[in-house]
């Protein structure tokens, strides 16, 4: 039997495929509700006026593949498309927020840059290929474009989909597909120009929002168990003991790590203290979700777009919005609109210190000046991450080195602290990881 601990997406997505195998397999998973980050609020105390909220992830980027799995799992009529605005992303430069240009190429045919970094857009084409080992995104993209675009696309963009910092992230980790245009093509350009007749993906969530997916596989799943918290791991000749606080016990063959790294840290730090260490260092930066209903005649912006970012220099409390009534219908009632707005991440941690009243007052302040808001917030909501998304930064590359040397152990890693943190990162590795734990338990099953 295969253990698996924790049941956030990436737990549930290779429980599931290990299900469809017919792999025996056990989940186990310390709180009472599966889903990890993923975590959606219906409320309706307000006047009877009903918002949905996301805490963590707002929407998943589907494929052909991640569109199967969603069938699979029976959640294709709950499925909600993005609206057709989402394509505009909008970044704040000199007072206002300016429409992004949504292609590389467009680059080169837009206002938003200077000359001179449409130049170095143009001759990023041809120049010549490096490795430098351990680059930060920053190097890489001011070494391949420009410094503007580094701090109005690459900074915001980073600061606000992944809590997190260009100086610090890794390009090789954080981003392998640019790493690997250039180390493939010579050119990041190149190999977007070369892919470019990959399947494009579009936005989607649910119509009760994103938590919709973790409980829909969890309602597949057979060998699910919630509320069971593991605190020690011991191994064995025959593969491994997990301990839960309750003093149950459970003997696997083979063990997959599918919690965050703090929570590995801890029930690790007997039998693998090394990596139990190693996991220590990885960062996890504290990060507010604050979200904000106004009465849409009330804001004067049009919101036409997936959201607003902001690049650092410009010097803004927040790192930008997500304009969540124009991405997805039913967000809000139909006269008011509904921003999910972020403050702190990896760039501004000190932000998360604040009282909510103050961070409430600030966030409306900003949203105020920056959208022309004439009138106070109907409702809104705050929750704080005080641990969010992992950083792929250099204190980072222990743990995946020793992640993978154990694996000849039996030990197995499908967390979001490793191979990407998206969620169709984490689902597909769940799958992948499957079809290898097949090939381990029973050999021709994943290809039979």
């Amino acid at each position: 039997m295969i253990g698996i601990i924790g049941a956030g997406i990436s737990g549930l997505s290779l429980a599931f495929y290990l299900q469809k195998l017919g792999i025996p397999y056990i989940l186990l998973e310390a709180s009472e509700q599966a889903g990890g980050y993923i975590r959606s609020m219906q409320e309706n105390s307000i006047n009877r006026k009903s918002y949905v909220l996301e805490l963590g992830p707002n929407s998943i980027m589907l494929d052909s593949e991640l569109k199967e799995f969603i069938n699979e799992i029976g959640l294709q009529d709950e499925l909600l498309p993005s609206n057709d605005v989402s394509q505009n992303r909008y970044i704040f430069r000199a007072g206002k927020y300016r429409k992004l240009p949504s292609k590389p190429l467009q680059l080169l045919f837009n206002s938003f840059f200077s000359f001179s970094s449409k130049v170095a857009v143009f001759k990023e084409r041809n120049k010549p290929k490096q490795t430098i080992e351990n680059e930060t995104l920053t190097h890489f993209f001011e070494r391949r474009f420009s410094r503007e675009i580094v701090d109005y696309a690459l900074n915001p963009f980073v600061a606000g989909i992944y809590a997190g910092d260009p100086d610090q992230l890794l390009v090789a980790k954080a981003f392998p597909q640019l790493y690997n245009y250039e180390q493939q093509y010579g050119s990041v350009l190149k190999g977007f120009i070369k892919n470019k007749g990959a399947e494009r993906r579009k936005p989607y969530s649910f119509k009760k929002g994103m938590q919709t997916l973790p409980e829909g596989i969890a309602q597949q799943l057979t060998h699910l168990k919630l509320g069971k918290t593991i605190n020690n791991v011991q191994k064995n000749n025959n593969g491994f003991v997990l301990y839960t606080n309750e003093g149950q016990t459970y003997d696997v063959k083979q063990l997959v790590i599918a919690t965050s790294a703090p929570a590995s840290q801890s029930f690790l730090s007997d039998t693998y203290p090394e990596f139990s260490q190693a996991l220590g260092k990885i960062y996890y930066p504290p990060l507010t979700a604050v979200h904000s209903a106004y009465k849409r005649h009330e804001v004067k912006h049009l919101l036409n777009g997936f959201g607003g970012l902001n690049p650092k220099i410009e010097g803004l409390y927040t790192s930008g919005s997500i304009w969540s009534s124009s991405v997805f219908p039913g967000r809000c009632p139909d006269e008011e609109v509904l921003f999910t707005t972020f403050v702190g991440g990896s760039q501004l941690p000190q932000n998360t210190t604040q009282s909510e009243q103050i961070t409430l007052g600030k966030v409306h302040q900003e949203l105020s000046e920056n959208y022309q808001i004439t009138n106070s917030p109907i409702y809104r909501n705050m929750h704080k991450w005080d641990k969010a998304l992992p950083q792929y930064d250099a204190n980072i590359l222990e743990a995946h080195r020793i992640a993978e040397q154990i694996e000849n152990e039996q030990l197995f890693v499908c967390a979001n602290w490793k191979d990407g943190v998206s969620l169709p990162d984490c689902i597909k590795k769940g799958k992948k990881l499957a079809e290898q734990l097949a090939q381990v338990y029973a050999p021709g099953v994943a290809n039979g």
